[in-house]
């Protein structure tokens, strides 16, 4: 269904930044690491893995010596350029849990919970003004085969003994008035809305005012093992510690069968200037929820504190031998598809302008979760792939690779899905026809009602596959 407003216009004085990132009170960066230092633990990586593992690290033992190297700013990846939905999931929805580790999902369920109750509180402790709101995600049907999909949810739900709202086509667009939507769920428990960057940037604060050192701007160029334990050298200085975690997630990483599972993929977002009252009352969305469609290619949006809207989503794109940079952030073509897309669902707000365009990176596995591993004889670790819901997951993911780097045996670390890393992808050119061909399999899925075809049924005998 073709809207009426041109993308073209609404786009036409959209910056092309990341609006979380794109602010006067952002950290200035920390000089970068000129010297040779010796220290107990070393991340590297600045993301939300980075800083979740340094504060969880520095409150469990504040004796310990705790260096950090960023090879830009912190938060500058994926973790500045998310949508801000706080998931308790640490497995990417209960459907992908189930199809991979049925037999730890209720314990899978509560660890999650856990994790995102232990995330709020460090919030809390910490004085992170990061705009947390526990408005819940809602998931909306926009296809007549969508709203079975959301029924038998609803009955997972149950099962694990959790009430959700279930709701029909009147019932949602109370809820959020959009002619597109046939039905709706409502997960009130488990997700918040953040605001990324102001969470990464409070993290950031804590863990030095714990005492840990951050050096940005600051590359790994090399990690080697060394008598002392592990040497990190950059181009003007270098770290040796006992222990090290990698904490880069899409971005290069170089210990060998971290790279093999994680590929990026660069997601699209909008935001639209603030709403006026009028344009607010137009689509209701009195309970504030984080919003997604079921669909393959899906789309999410969520209001800010200043009630504008970010709209993402719906196709992410890989880019032959995993090419990352400014270029992969900017894609007009998607931009466009995205603006349409948000005046087909809000036609109301017709009129309304962006005012930012990003892409950013997303690490992702062949299983759309976390993958974990070790390296130079168990002295280093490492965690990463969190397939777009790494806002929460990413604190639960730095916890394992903290116990893995620590050689200390916990309930994480026995998880069958801490224990077995996800199915590697293959080299190019092989990867790249992969996940196009699964992009286009995805997107006939949806035409067809949702059935899977002969190439995704094959993936998924297997567990793998790429999340669109």
């Amino acid at each position: 269904m073709a809207s009426k407003s041109s993308p073209h216009r609404s786009l036409a004085t959209a910056q092309h930044k990341a609006f979380w990132l794109d602010r006067p009170d952002a950290p200035a960066a920390n000089p970068p690491l000129t010297q040779a230092l010796t220290t107990d633990l070393l991340i590297i990586g600045a993301g939300f893995t980075g800083l979740w593992t340094a504060l969880l690290a520095a409150e469990a033992n504040p004796g310990r010596r705790i260096v950090m190297l960023e090879a830009r700013t912190a938060a500058i990846g994926a973790s500045g350029r998310n949508g801000g939905f706080c998931d308790a999931s640490i497995t990417h929805g209960l459907d992908n849990g189930y199809a991979h580790w049925p037999n730890e999902m209720v314990d899978l369920v509560r660890l999650g919970d856990e994790n995102l109750a232990g995330l709020r509180d460090a919030v809390t402790r910490h004085s992170i003004d990061c705009h947390l709101e526990a408005t819940g995600e809602m998931a909306v049907a926009v296809a007549p085969w969508q709203v079975d999909s959301l029924a038998e949810e609803a009955e997972t739900w149950a099962k694990l003994g959790v009430n959700v709202d279930l709701f029909d086509q009147n019932q949602v667009r109370q809820q959020v008035n959009s002619p597109t939507y046939l039905g709706g769920l409502w997960r009130r428990h488990d997700t918040v809305m953040v605001d990324p960057a102001k969470l990464a940037w409070g993290l950031r604060t804590a863990v030095q005012n714990l005492g840990v050192a951050l050096y940005e701007n600051s590359p790994v160029k090399q990690l080697t093992k060394s008598s002392n334990g592990i040497t990190a050298a950059t181009p003007q200085g270098q770290v040796t510690a006992d222990r090290a975690v990698m904490a880069t997630n899409a971005f290069p990483n170089p210990v060998r069968n971290a790279r093999r599972s994680i590929i990026p993929v660069y997601d699209h977002v909008l935001m639209t200037e603030p709403l006026s009252a009028v344009q607010k009352t137009a689509i209701g969305w009195e309970g504030r929820q984080g919003m997604a469609d079921v669909g393959n290619q899906f789309h999410y949006y969520r209001l800010t504190s200043d009630n504008r809207i970010l709209w993402g989503g719906y196709d992410a794109l890989y880019h032959f031998n995993n090419g990352m940079g400014p270029r992969a952030e900017h894609n007009p073509a998607t931009s466009n598809i995205l603006a349409e897309h948000f005046f087909t669902t809000f036609p109301q707000l017709e009129g309304l302008n962006f005012t930012h365009q990003w892409g950013g990176p997303i690490g992702t596995t062949s299983r759309f979760t976390c993958a974990w591993g070790t390296s130079h004889r168990g002295r280093v670790s490492w965690a990463a792939g969190y397939a777009g819901v790494g806002v929460g997951a990413s604190r639960f993911g730095a916890q394992v690779a903290l116990d893995l780097a620590d050689g200390r045996t916990t309930e994480r670390t026995e998880l069958e899905m801490v224990r077995k890393r996800p199915f590697p992808f293959p080299p190019e050119p092989a990867k790249w026809i992969g996940v196009q061909a699964t992009r286009a399999a995805l997107k006939r899925s949806d035409k067809r009602q949702g059935r899977r075809g002969l190439w995704l049924k094959t993936l998924d005998k297997f567990g793998i596959g790429f999340d669109s």
